[in-house]
Order: structure tokens, then sequence, then C-alpha cells
């Protein structure tokens, strides 16, 4: 579910498996690798799941920074997190 009322996706779980997995590789494939800080800027929408999922499936630590916040406040909290990659 979005933010607004009537903003919703389904999607059964093989198809987020699916898009798990393949968001984990591109993951890897841009040198993630367990243990890694990973910053996620975006809004309420299923790809932010899927980027939290992949972190998790590959042992990355996320951290979801709300879509809201101002260029400042994020670099902020990159920076204190020490993150190796941005999700936006």
């Amino acid at each position: 579910e979005g933010n607004e009322p009537g903003d919703f996706t389904k999607i059964t779980y093989r198809e987020l498996l699916h898009k798990v997995c393949q968001f984990a590789n591109i993951l890897r494939s841009q040198g993630v690798k367990k243990g890694d800080r990973v910053s996620i800027y975006l809004p309420m929408i299923l790809e932010l799941v899927i980027a939290m999922l992949a972190c998790a499936r590959i042992g990355a630590l996320h951290s979801v920074v709300f879509a809201g916040f101002s260029a400042d406040s994020l670099c902020e909290r990159i920076l204190d997190c020490g993150c190796s990659l941005l999700i936006t």
C-alpha cells in the first residue's frame, strides 16, 4: 500500500522472491557484500520493500531514509552510517 488510499500493488510471493533475487544480484554486481551499509531513499513503493529484502538477503545493513527529507539531511545520514551505496 502506498501513501494514497487507492495506491496499492498486488504481487505473489514467487514474484516477490524473483524480484528480490534479481535486485540482490544487482547489488552484488555493484560490489555490495555482507556487512556493507546501504542507504535507501525511496517513497512508499514496491521497490522499497524489494531493496530492503535484497539487502537482507545478501547480509548488507540497510538504512531507510524518508523520501521527504532534504538533500542536506540525506547527506548527514549517509555520512553518519558510512554507507557504500545509495538506492534512490
